[in-house]
């Protein structure tokens, strides 16, 4: 499993309201949130889970700089790409009155120094005593 926690992405190829955003993805397990701010986004969470392979699934809020408050959810299909970031992949829906759906792609920022932002970030797995991991 891909370990999340700690990552940065930014939209790839995005319209000028959605390039400027920037995520912040945690994880423990198979549980993943994140907030995202930058660009026509105020401030945004998203709440979800991932899957052994690295797949994620979640749900996302986000309040826009003209006030709209628009929510939906995601897929995101990751890819490593060879100088070991990460590309998700995404097909994403949005509920009410701002209802749409389509696909999109963010990649992971590096951080200072070249690496990747979350490298080296710590597995926070925890086995319980029947054996589980959470």
């Amino acid at each position: 499993m891909i370990n999340y926690d700690g990552r940065r992405f930014r939209p790839v190829g995005a319209d000028p309201g959605e390039s400027g955003r920037v995520a912040v993805y945690h994880q423990e397990g198979d549980l993943l949130w994140g907030e995202f701010t930058g660009g026509d986004a105020r401030r945004g969470v998203l709440s979800g889970v991932c899957a052994p392979d690295g797949a994620l699934e979640f749900a996302y809020c986000v309040v826009l700089t003209d006030g709209a408050v628009v929510s939906g959810r995601c897929r995101s299909r990751p890819e490593v790409l060879a100088d070991g970031r990460v590309r998700l992949a995404e097909r994403w829906e949005r509920f009410g009155a701002h209802a749409a759906s389509g696909d999109s792609c963010i990649e992971e920022i590096r951080g200072p120094g070249g690496a990747p932002a979350g490298a080296g970030a710590p597995d926070r797995t925890a086995t319980t005593e029947d054996g589980t991991r959470r």
